[in-house]
């Protein structure tokens, strides 16, 4: 699953590059929107939520309805506590695209991390350009060089990031490669199989310092609640969200976030 993902995302970059060339994103960066930091949003206090739009998932299949709409979605997920949004810009596997960022942008005032499987720095200009706070780097995805050049581009072009792992060797890579944020994905992007007890196994791992996201099968108030306990920062969660037919009221309930709250919130 790992190997066709990487190949999509390059024939995606290389068919993009055909049409609109680095240059050409690299001389939009100037008229970039307010700076939304996406590290800050994350160790604020409390457990903050980052609040994910994906239309659909390989392991799931489709998650939002037909006429969804972004900007409605993600303004639901602001007024109930989210601290940062995650879209998805995946195309062939979850049916994202980059106007959904920029729809995303758009529709609420909360910083936002681009999630697509980013293996080249032409994707790193095309989030900056289109309303991406941050990036997503996938320690899997990448090797070591490849790695630490995206991280310091991005970093390079004020875009935060979010280096996610899987296991422990993965967790020293992205450490060396001088990861602040590191993603632990409890799903198993080979086989889909989703496991929480993995983000349990690797926090004694990660220095003091550092902030940490648990991803994937989070959906209740009380995994959150232990996740805090064991000191995860924050926590990425898209299905439990996109399935509710109450996007406000479910974001309210992860976030513990009650209706005077919401008020002060927005």
């Amino acid at each position: 699953m790992m190997e066709q993902l990487i190949a999509g995302a390059r024939e995606g970059v290389d068919a993009r590059r055909r049409d609109l060339p680095q240059a050409d994103l690299e001389a939009r960066l100037s008229v970039r929107g307010e700076d939304r930091p996406f590290n800050e949003a994350l160790v604020r206090p409390g457990l903050s939520v980052i609040a994910e739009f994906k239309r659909r998932s390989p392991s799931a299949g489709q998650l939002a309805r037909e006429e969804v709409d972004v900007a409605s979605q993600v303004a639901a997920y602001e007024r109930g506590g989210a601290a940062a949004l995650s879209v998805l810009t995946d195309e062939p596997h979850f049916s994202g695209s980059l106007a959904d960022l920029r729809a995303a942008r758009a529709g609420c005032g909360l910083p936002i991390i681009r999630k697509d499987f980013v293996v080249d720095p032409y994707q790193l200009y095309e989030a900056a350009v289109n309303g991406a706070d941050a990036v997503l780097l996938i320690v899997a995805a990448l090797g070591d060089e490849e790695l630490r050049g995206l991280y310091e581009e991005a970093r390079s072009i004020d875009l935060d990031c979010l280096v996610e792992v899987h296991d422990g060797e993965e967790l020293e890579r992205a450490l060396e490669a001088g990861a602040e944020v590191i993603g632990v994905n409890n799903r198993n992007l080979d086989d889909m199989s989703v496991d929480i007890a993995t983000t349990y196994e690797l926090m004694p791992n990660v220095p003091a310092g550092k902030t940490v996201v648990a991803e994937s099968g989070i959906s209740g108030r009380a995994e959150l609640e232990e996740l805090e306990r064991v000191g995860v920062d924050a926590v990425l969660i898209g299905g439990a969200l996109m399935a509710a037919e109450d996007p406000e009221a479910k974001a309210r309930e992860l976030t513990g976030t009650d209706e005077s709250t919401r008020e002060h919130l927005v």
